[in-house]
């Protein structure tokens, strides 16, 4: 039985030819995802007794932009090699900007997506040369600034030839290689070359008068053995002969097994468009070498943390000392009604810290039943919030707090969440309000405001809408998504209804989101809809000012039938609550909320609380406070005119809200 070292996904799989290298290096696929349909035919006659896992349990995606990350199991590498024809020098270089195709121009952020939900410990990606200096290089330094900055991942990259690993082809491609948790190390290398393991005349079975071939590719077929953009014609034996799919193969690594269910032309197609699966298996070996160097590592070495985490320690710790925390009005300000504190501890770590007096704390192992009795007062006063409080505010990125060491060592946990994003309950408390009523094991979600103003719900793909455009001929596509001004989705708005076009709203991109705000309402898909193409063409970012222009405008209340924005205003509400404290847009929702309340740290390091006995104060808060924000469009994969297979043309918005 084959047992398995790691873990992979396969995007944009073709027909394998990833799977095989990571396969051969004990591999085991969880997830793979392929749109064209003859590919799909050929992958799954190759893989289905090899990987039978995603053919049984239904994850072999036909449609990347469907799938909602949360979804897929978890795995240690993603391998992707992703549409190539926007950056290849073959196709029309759109690079980025190709909307022409199913998006296939921008279908890198659906990577993106994946590894940010999913924080697997590497990925290796595979694209044509061109990439590096497409659009004179920038499109190569967004990637790499995502993958480094945004995700934290280190990031490898080399032009890498098949024949630079034994196979007689060309093909020049660009190998990206990045590993999490990679500070430590920092020193991958890409294997030495190594000679060719057989000739073009041993592909042929005859004298071929090239040892090296050319770079297979699609389309361009039959050229002139004299003309320049001649790849598929040979002169073996003193005879010129044509390329087909089974010299083809050999070129490619493949073995001779590997079955083709489909037309000659397609097999050939699908092989132009694969990887070289020898030069994959050769980096991938040194990949997962260097991750298994990589996971001996000890995590407890990282000292830095973002504001986020440093946050939600101080909050942690603060309320060990105040021992209690006021209820807070809908402007942030204290009301008399307070919780008193007993205990407070985290879902993700292993000690409860019972508060016994004004002075000392018992902290008990939940996992072996110890515990011992501190003093507070002796390793954390209020200079030293002071102290940690400041230093939160003033550092950015990732920073240390030294100070912060010796309260740390003491309590026994550096981290709240543990690497755990997808909750809402940073800190469980118990106690009582106003003496009166018990709170035993209540979850509370952390907002602070000591950084950037914080975000309730963040862009992502799972936060797109779309709507079809009609009325407006696809030739007007690139005119459209060329408009660059600082008010680019605005105007880009405006000139499609100039053009006589118009925006039908059709759903939630991900199934998730729409199944979430269904729960809410049957009718909130097309309310929060209406409210992003008023934010976005009218620019109304405040919730109340939208709901009234929607309201003045009378479109909304035509379709869904409703008589006064107070209508609106309710639905809202109840939307910001859920966003607050039940579900998030990747995850499918059960309809109740996680968390009972949010903890609020505010710019000067005070802390006030929400909580769902009072759930009308925490409404107004949230919609007198949360705004709609434009995240980046590129990022996040919207904002473009875009053609679909079906021959329409669509159009998506993103909703991110921030306090």
């Amino acid at each position: 039985m084959f047992e398995a070292k790691f873990k992979f996904i396969d995007l944009f799989a073709g027909i394998g030819g990833f799977h095989l290298a990571m396969h051969r290096l004990g591999g085991e696929c969880v997830f793979a995802s392929e749109m064209d349909q003859h590919a799909r035919k050929t992958y799954e006659t190759n893989f289905s007794k090899i990987s039978p896992f995603i053919f049984e349990n239904e994850l072999f995606n036909a449609d990347i932009r469907t799938i909602t990350p949360s979804d897929i199991p978890d795995f240690d590498v993603l391998c992707a090699g992703f549409p190539c024809q926007p950056f290849s020098q073959a196709g029309h270089k759109r690079g980025f900007e190709d909307n022409h195709n199913s998006e296939r121009g921008n279908l890198f952020f659906n990577i993106v997506d994946i590894i940010e939900a999913k924080q697997p410990k590497a990925f290796f990606l595979e694209n044509v040369r061109g990439i590096v200096n497409h659009d004179n290089g920038r499109t190569f330094k967004v990637i790499r600034q995502i993958l480094q900055n945004e995700l934290g991942y280190s990031f490898y990259f080399k032009i890498v030839n098949a024949c630079d690993y034994g196979l007689p082809q060309l093909r020049p491609r660009a190998f990206m290689i990045g590993f999490k948790n990679d500070s430590f190390l920092n020193g991958f290398t890409f294997p030495e070359q190594t000679p060719l393991k057989f000739t073009m005349s041993d592909v042929w079975e005859g004298k071929c008068s090239r040892d090296i071939g050319f770079t297979l590719r699609v389309g361009g077929r039959g050229s002139d053995i004299s003309d320049k953009r001649n790849w598929d014609s040979y002169l073996v034996d003193g005879v010129v002969r044509k390329l087909s799919y089974v010299q083809a193969k050999r070129m490619q690594g493949f073995p001779e097994d590997f079955d083709f269910p489909v037309s000659p032309t397609q097999a050939i197609k699908q092989l132009g468009n694969s990887v070289a699966i020898d030069a994959v298996e050769a980096v991938g070996r040194n990949m997962i070498k260097y991750l298994d160097n990589l996971q001996h590592q000890n995590d407890s070495m990282k000292k830095t943390k973002n504001k986020g985490e440093w946050t939600e320690l101080l909050v942690f710790v603060k309320l060990l000392l105040e021992k209690k925390v006021f209820l807070s009005d809908s402007e942030l300000q204290p009301k008399l009604d307070v919780i008193n504190l007993n205990k407070v501890t985290s879902l993700n770590i292993n000690s409860e810290f019972h508060i016994l007096d004004e002075f000392k704390i018992d902290i008990v192992d939940k996992q072996n039943g110890t515990n011992k009795t501190i003093e507070l007062s002796q390793i954390l006063d209020q200079s030293q919030i002071n102290l940690l409080t400041n230093s939160i505010k003033e550092n950015s990125s990732t920073f240390e707090i030294p100070e912060f060491k010796i309260i740390q060592d003491e309590l026994g946990f550096t981290v709240i969440k543990g690497g755990n994003s997808n909750q809402k309950s940073d800190i469980v408390l118990d106690g009582n309000i106003n003496q009166q009523f018990e709170i035993t094991n209540e979850g509370f979600g952390i907002k602070s405001y000591l950084g950037a103003k914080p975000t309730l719900l963040n862009a992502s793909g799972n936060t797109n809408f779309i709507f079809q455009v009609e009325g407006i001929d696809s030739a007007r596509i690139d005119e459209v998504n060329s408009i660059d001004t600082s008010t680019k989705l605005r105007d880009r708005i405006m000139i499609i209804e100039e053009y006589g076009g118009s925006f039908k709203f059709i759903a939630p991109e991900k199934d998730t989101l729409n199944y979430n705000l269904k729960l809410i309402d049957s009718l909130m898909p097309e309310i929060v809809g209406e409210m992003l193409l008023t934010f976005y063409k009218d620019r109304v970012s405040s919730i109340e000012k939208n709901i009234n222009s929607i309201h003045k405008k009378g479109e909304l209340k035509s379709k869904i039938g409703y008589e006064d924005d107070i209508f609106l205003t309710r639905k809202v509400e109840e939307l910001l609550v859920g966003v607050l404290l039940g579900f998030f847009a990747g995850t499918k929702w059960d309809g109740k909320y996680e968390s009972k309340g949010t903890i609020v740290m505010k710019n000067q390091g005070d802390i006030v609380a929400f909580h769902i006995i009072d759930i009308e104060s925490l409404k107004s808060y949230l919609f007198n406070h949360i705004k709609f924000d434009t995240p980046s469009t590129t990022r996040h994969r919207f904002g473009k005119l875009y053609l679909e297979k079906d021959g329409k043309l669509y159009f998506k918005l993103n909703l991110q809200l921030r306090f």
